[in-house]
């Protein structure tokens, strides 16, 4: 072979070993694809690679991870589900509001940072102390103020307009007041003066009334009834609750079912949070007699005022048509009654 000959096969033969080598280092490439994609997705990232034999680095432990707490939970995504209601039962006042609240969600999720607060508890009456169930129980309450606070509100205010005796001993009478500042929120008594007319658009029967100014212009409302009977509703619960925050009550108690609902088309509560730790049976709403009394140790949670209304009245063993203004709130489109077309979660501490 002469020497044109030798040069020119042996570019041919280099080109040849080139396209050879690049033809594997593709199918290697290729190789490594297919082994990133059939890999769980969660577990690559652009920073992620996987490690040969010798890699002496340990995958994360337990005790890696942060801790959160109940108060810590990173707010919601739209997208997550959420259960509809909330129970929980057999523990003490302030740990079951927290497994409730925490269970829909997490505080965060309906009071956001430098939000203004109104908790509407029941103090109807100073005659008596939480003992009797004729108000709520002041730990729910406070634990309520707490998780606002904790979560980053601006300001939580306690609030409500008792018929019996006078705000002040209401508030002390019944233990709210004392458990709430120790908790860091504000008692307020409410003013006459600030009650304003207010227009009330969905209404059937009621078309406006005079309204609590504070709690129209709150960034979040949180209700906070006792579960407990009531002469003429049968029940005072949630939807009832809201009585409280108007000026005109007597002229409430024709159509009270109708009227109720038309109160709370306006009135809209963020949260409520229904206490049935100890429950009045009988002789409502004031009660007076510790033999009408039931421990039930029990809380409610739901952002569906319908549905906490509804769920509670079979505490009482009654149904959600036994009571008008709960028919009435679902036919407005306030809420669900069907218990059966809600997502329930029950937690049972005990």
């Amino acid at each position: 072979m002469n020497e044109l000959s030798r040069r020119h096969f042996l570019r041919i033969l280099a080109a040849s070993l080139g396209s050879l080598g690049a033809v594997y280092l593709t199918g290697c490439l290729n190789q490594d694809k297919l082994l990133l994609k059939s890999l769980p997705s969660e577990k690559i990232s652009p920073t992620t690679f996987l490690p040969d034999s010798t890699s002496t680095t340990a995958p994360p432990t337990e005790t890696d991870q942060q801790t959160i707490t109940p108060e810590d939970t990173p707010a919601p995504s739209p997208t997550m589900a959420y259960p509809d209601l909330t129970v929980a039962r057999n523990g003490d006042p302030e740990v079951m509001v927290r497994k409730a609240v925490k269970a829909l969600g997490g505080m965060k999720r309906f009071v956001k940072s430098g939000n203004e607060v109104i908790v509407k508890p029941n103090i109807c009456v100073a005659y008596h102390s939480y003992k009797f169930a004729a108000t709520s129980n002041p730990w729910v309450v406070a634990a309520v103020v707490k998780l606002a606070l904790e979560t980053g509100a601006k300001r939580v205010r306690v609030l409500d307009y008792p018929f019996g005796g006078t705000a002040e001993q209401a508030y002390n009478v019944s233990g709210i007041q004392a458990e709430v500042k120790k908790a860091g929120g504000e008692m307020v008594v409410m003013s006459n003066l600030k009650y304003v007319d207010t227009a009330i658009p969905q209404g059937k029967d009621l078309k406006s009334i005079r309204i609590y100014d504070d709690v129209l212009k709150a960034d979040v409302l949180i209700n906070v009834p006792i579960a407990k009977h009531h002469g003429l509703a049968r029940l005072t619960l949630a939807m009832k609750n809201m009585m409280g925050v108007i000026y005109d009550r007597p002229m409430m108690h024709a159509n009270l079912g109708q009227r109720l609902a038309d109160l709370n088309s306006r009135v809209k509560s963020s949260l409520v949070i229904v206490d049935a730790v100890r429950m009045l049976m009988n002789h409502g709403p004031s009660g007076g007699n510790l033999a009408d009394v039931k421990k039930a140790n029990t809380i409610i949670a739901s952002p569906d005022i319908v549905a906490a209304d509804s769920y509670a009245a079979t505490l009482f063993g009654l149904k959600p048509n036994d009571l008008s203004y709960v028919k009435k709130g679902a036919a407005m489109g306030l809420g669900v009654k069907n218990l059966d077309q809600l997502k329930i979660e029950e937690i049972n501490l005990g």
